[in-house]
């Protein structure tokens, strides 16, 4: 007789629902779905693309001994990543 590896593994297999949260302190405004409904029009591309050019333009800037400037500049990517995803979960989820 061959005994199983995790006698409870059929327990975690149970599937639970988030419950749903609709309460007036969590609704959105106006101003937000409508920013979020002209995000999305955004393709997401163009983030990726903003924040290659930012990262090129600091390489090139750096090979030109403007440090201050690359520098400003080499701190772009980050912010415009982070639209990116801002801009894919407004997507994929839509405004809530």
């Amino acid at each position: 007789m061959e005994l199983e590896t995790n006698p409870a593994s059929e327990a975690s297999e149970i599937v639970y629902e988030a419950a749903p949260v609709f309460r007036a302190e969590h609704g959105e405004s106006r101003i937000t779905r409508l920013v979020e409904q002209q995000s999305a029009k955004v393709p997401s591309v163009l983030f990726l693309g903003a924040a290659l050019a930012a990262m090129s333009a600091s390489f090139v800037l750096e090979l030109a001994g403007k440090r201050r400037a690359s520098d400003f500049i080499g701190m772009w990517p980050g912010p415009i990543l982070t639209m990116g995803v801002y801009n894919k979960l407004v997507k994929t989820f839509g405004a809530r």
